[in-house]
């Protein structure tokens, strides 16, 4: 394994001066961190373990989502095309995991780090006692500088749709949101978000997210990987209103991480929303986990009264999708953007905000509130 470390890919890093960042989650595509289905770029992980290493020793606490099991376990078991069948996808996750931890702990080995390995389901993050038990085990593995190695536990969620994430850069955002970091970089093959309408030219920043911006994503067509730039920009929304940078660049390029811990920008950078970094862990778990189970259509008067830090009332409600109980979690749709603007937890159930929506709030109980502000969450 030494040699691994005689001509690595990447450099070593960037000393020891003050970081731009204090916690930053990275993202490892498949493409990054593979020659072939099958074969791992031991250069290219150890260029990484390099870098990782160097940004602990400037202060910066860094947290990996890895890729790649489903790429090893096809490769072991002579496959070249991703596999639609829940089972095989199954197989190849779980023959697969096994040799990317092993890999990844052998390769950390050489800095005198220890690595952790953390596999999630959407079940374990949206669940509020389970989202608390991930985020303090992270703290607790970063206090001691060990570091965290996370994947999507597809041996279980491939099997139930519901249940996944969807893909990597999803996972990494939910990830960034969870453990209060102010970075997340997806490294990938795609050098950033491209413009087709301008040659390909690579868009440097991106303060809103909006259609204009998502317009410009472009899926993957990769044999091992799933997403690619609509799962990226999808991930950066997440992040962003978390109050986390992105940077969206390169895998092949000389030391990305540490470029971005030097305040360069090595591909896309999207800015986080302003003052979103203050969310405190209740209303992040209720902007951006917990399945939701109905959808609340809300007038322009609602969504204003919301904006400014206003409970639901159900004379604000235009329309119900779907039918829940007190306590689910709710999407709240402005009726004429069709934006949704804020999550939150019903405080009655479906049938019963039906019946009082047309009750004029003068004529309304101090209980008649379909959602409190104290359970939402603006998004």
């Amino acid at each position: 394994m030494e040699a691994v470390f005689a001509k690595p890919r990447f450099g070593a890093g960037f000393g020891v001066e003050m970081a731009a960042y204090k916690r930053m989650v990275v993202k490892l595509g498949t493409g990054v961190l593979t020659s072939g289905i099958g074969e791992l770029d031991l250069s290219a992980m150890g260029g990484i373990c390099s870098e990782i290493a160097a940004a602990q020793r400037s202060g910066t606490e860094l947290i990996l989502v890895s890729s790649g099991a489903v790429g090893l376990g096809m490769g072991k078991l002579g496959l070249r095309k991703r596999p639609k069948d829940i089972c095989t996808l199954r197989t190849c996750a779980a023959v697969g995991q096994g040799v990317l931890i092993q890999t990844w702990g052998e390769l950390f080995t050489p800095f005198g780090l220890s690595v952790a390995q953390i596999l999630l389901t959407r079940n374990d993050v949206d669940s509020r006692s389970r989202n608390a038990a991930t985020r303090e085990l992270l703290d607790d593995l970063l206090r001691r500088k060990i570091v965290p190695v996370i994947n999507e536990n597809d041996c279980v969620s491939a099997a139930e749709l519901n249940i996944k994430f969807g893909d990597n850069d999803v996972l990494s955002a939910l990830v960034a949101a969870l453990s209060k970091s102010d970075a997340l970089a997806i490294l990938s093959t795609a050098e950033g978000l491209a413009n087709f309408d301008d040659g390909g030219k690579i868009v440097r920043e991106v303060r809103k997210i909006d259609d204009s911006v998502r317009s410009l994503a472009r899926g993957t067509k990769s044999a091992t990987a799933v997403g690619g730039m609509i799962t990226k920009i999808k991930a950066a929304e997440i992040a962003t209103g978390s109050g986390c940078d992105v940077f969206i660049a390169s895998g092949a390029l000389a030391d990305p991480i540490s470029k971005i811990l030097r305040g360069e920008n090595p591909g896309t950078k999207f800015f986080a929303k302003s003052g979103s970094s203050s969310m405190n862990s209740k209303k992040r778990w209720l902007a951006y986990f917990g399945r939701i189970t109905g959808r609340l259509f809300v007038d322009k008067g609602a969504a204003k009264a919301l904006k400014e830090g206003g409970s639901l009332l159900p004379a604000g409600i235009s329309e119900i999708s779907g039918t829940f109980k007190s306590g689910d979690m709710l999407e709240i749709v402005d009726a004429d953007s069709k934006e949704v603007v804020a999550r939150g937890l019903a405080q009655m159930d479906s049938e019963e905000i039906s019946k009082k929506m047309k009750v004029h709030p003068s004529r309304a109980g101090h209980k008649d509130v379909a959602v409190h502000r104290d359970n939402l969450a603006l998004v």
